[in-house]
């Protein structure tokens, strides 16, 4: 097993039960359905630590999804329950990307990590920092966001 890479304060884990509509015939997770679940982690994660995305709408800011990677180490399967620990690893007030550890409920099998890559955009498609024009959301990516090694 990997280790988990701990997070500055308070790790956040993110629980997720497998549906059966997820699989294939064989009852494996579908390798589309992980994308999905770092989205679910993701979110739930901003909202946990205090920056739901639906606020983060109402300031007139939205974080659509520029690149998003998963890398599949071992099969998922009906019924089990995995755990996603999303962290922030970059940002520059312009752009941040969340890397993501998928694991066994007990954390003894690392199914697959992943990284997605968002820009910041007012509600007219165009690209703003938020240190200029967010500097609540801009404070909580540079709170969250992962020491650089």
């Amino acid at each position: 097993m990997e280790e988990r890479r701990k997070t500055e304060g308070q790790e956040f884990v993110y629980a997720h039960k497998v549906q059966y509509y997820e699989t294939d015939a064989m009852q494996i997770v579908h390798h589309s359905n992980y994308i999905r679940w770092m989205e679910e982690a993701r979110l739930e994660y901003l909202s946990h630590v205090g920056l739901p995305y639906d606020e983060m709408e109402e300031e007139g800011i939205i974080i659509p999804v520029l690149s998003a990677s998963c890398e599949y180490k071992m099969a998922t399967r009906y019924g089990e329950t995995v755990t996603i620990i999303p962290q922030i690893e970059k940002f520059n007030g312009l752009r941040f990307s969340v890397s993501y550890q998928i694991f066994s409920e007990d954390g003894s099998v690392l199914h697959a990590v992943g990284r997605t890559s968002h820009c910041f955009l007012n509600r007219n498609m165009k690209p703003v920092s938020v240190r200029k024009v967010a500097p609540r959301i801009s404070a909580f990516f540079e709170k969250y966001r992962s020491p650089r090694v």
